[in-house]
């Protein structure tokens, strides 16, 4: 039996205790998360900066603080997810208990990716641990630093049985695609994507894909082109290039190519300096093999910003390439790195048959003042999400569910929707043994009669929430209609106290004489 089948046995093992079904332990479980990431920040920042080259503040800014608003978020907000949640009833229904009611789903792997190897890994396991899961972690072993410290330092906050790391390359992972899970979440290539979900196949696993793709970029040239393009070299050179959601090639029309040129220039040094090598917030490729991946993309283009590398360092400047050629073998897959290609079109019609003529990208990013131009584009577009005027910033939001389309993935997260992903939402419907009469109009002999009836109470839908208003505010009328009787009566009566003692009074009084 391999060590793998044996972790996983050991979680499915602890899971049937059902020591997770308690909220209390789900929210001590996060609060060790948390713990976790407070204490052992800077074991955290100086794996990262071995892996990618990131600076501490960098990793703290892109890994960490996100993942503790996650938790934070969980902690907060896990009663109410985990409550049961009442639906709509009809006239049949309108007694019974109706309602959803989430439930663990059992054993869940989760396979992280090694750009972000923190928040991308650690994310999908707040809302497993949220959810009542146990859960398998397997860090991506690209990011070999992050995933040691994970496999050192994380089973010393959570329960090891419950929540194992496994580290470990291909054969590792392939070991743990045999095993059956309830569900798997996968983050990294649509390639090994397809393989994962394969492997699910076999088991009907359910899953959950956060791919990548080209995510295009289109620029209005009405819209104010010198924060564009600041906020587009931020999206796109950050962590070197290396973001699922980094905007993958720009569309504008050619009238404005050279002054976005310019304006990404001056921002590449406003953010780099003129030598971001040595620049400590400019990071590095993660290997040799994805710097000599990237190199090569750029054959065939011209170069109009950047361009050189180093292969000893995994350095490649920020670059831009400009009259990019829809044939360009930068065009023939996602990038993944400091390469930013400049497409020209007429117009936003064609930058949406360009985008429409691709495989559905993660995001779509538009810059433009026209708010009718960009509900046109998410109108006539399809994407996994949608973001104007900024780039990467909806990752951030975890009321929005992150995630692809097509063959940018399957399935959301953060904060309730990774809950909801991870959970089992069970129909659940009480009814009472009584009102058979009701009832009988399902039964044989099935006649015309029974027919009318059954139409009016199943298609009449309840709301009860209404009703409970309607109900509530029929009795606050009823209880201040009470009031002013009360009071009425009171006054009325008080009224005809007064009148009695004024007679009374006056037939004792001597009667009135003048005076002489």
């Amino acid at each position: 039996m391999s060590r793998e089948q044996l972790i996983v046995q050991q979680a499915r093992k602890s899971f049937q205790t059902g020591k997770t079904k308690p909220l209390a332990y789900r929210t001590h479980q996060l609060k060790s998360l948390l713990r976790f990431i407070s204490e052992r920040r800077k074991d955290i920042a100086d794996a990262v900066k071995r892996d990618l080259g990131k600076s501490e503040h960098g990793t703290e800014l892109f890994e960490t603080i996100g993942l503790e608003g996650e938790i934070k978020l969980a902690i907060e907000k896990l009663a109410e997810w985990a409550a049961p949640r009442p639906v709509e009833k009809t006239l049949l229904t309108i007694s019974d208990e109706v309602y959803v009611q989430p439930e663990p789903l059992g054993v869940v792997l989760i396979i992280g990716a090694w750009n972000y190897p923190w928040a991308v890994t650690l994310q999908p396991l707040v809302g497993a641990i949220a959810a009542g899961n146990a859960a398998v972690i397997k860090p991506s072993e690209v990011s070999s630093n992050s995933a040691k410290v994970m496999e050192e330092l994380l089973p010393q906050y959570l329960d090891k049985d419950l929540y194992p790391v496994v580290t470990g390359g291909v054969s590792e992972t392939q070991e743990l695609l045999k095993q059956r899970f309830d569900h798997i979440f996968y983050t990294g290539s649509s390639s090994v994507g397809k393989l994962v979900m394969e492997a699910a196949a076999r088991h009907l696993t359910p899953v959950t894909l956060e791919l990548g793709g080209k995510s295009p970029c289109y620029i209005d040239k009405n819209c104010d082109i010198t924060v564009a393009c600041r906020r587009i070299t931020w999206g796109k050179f950050v962590n070197c290039g290396q973001t699922c959601i980094a905007p993958d090639y720009i569309l504008c029309e050619p009238s404005i190519q050279s002054r976005v040129v310019e304006e990404i220039k001056k921002a590449i040094k406003e953010f780099y300096t003129d030598n971001p090598k040595t620049f400590e917030d400019y990071g590095r490729i993660v290997n040799q093999r994805h710097y000599k991946r990237i190199m090569a993309l750029m054959e065939g283009s011209t170069v109009a910003v950047g361009g050189d590398g180093d292969e000893s360092q995994c350095y490649i400047a920020p670059t831009v390439l400009k009259d990019v050629t829809r044939e360009s073998k930068v065009m023939k897959e996602e990038i993944f790195g400091p390469l930013l290609p400049i497409i020209t079109v007429s117009g936003v019609e064609e930058a949406i048959q360009f985008i429409n003529e691709r495989e559905k990208p993660l995001v779509v990013y538009i810059f433009s003042h026209d708010n009718k131009l960009i509900k046109r584009v998410i109108a006539e577009t399809s994407s996994g999400a949608l973001l104007a005027n900024d780039c990467l910033v909806h990752f951030t939001v975890s009321a929005l569910p992150f995630g692809g389309v097509g063959n940018s993935g399957m399935g959301c997260y953060h904060g309730r929707h990774s809950f909801d992903q991870l959970s089992h939402l069970r129909s659940c419907l009480i009814k009472q043994l009584n009102l058979e009469g009701v009832n009988s109009m399902r039964y044989p002999p099935h006649t015309a009669k029974k027919l009318g009836w059954a139409r009016f109470f199943l298609l009449k839908h309840v709301n009860v929430s209404r009703l409970r208003r309607l109900a509530m505010l029929s009795m606050l009328a009823g209880l201040a209609a009470f009031v002013v009787q009360v009071i009425a009566r009171y006054y009325t009566s008080s009224v005809q106290v007064g009148i009695k003692w004024f007679v009374l009074i006056s037939h004792r009084m001597p009667p009135h004489r003048p005076s002489l």
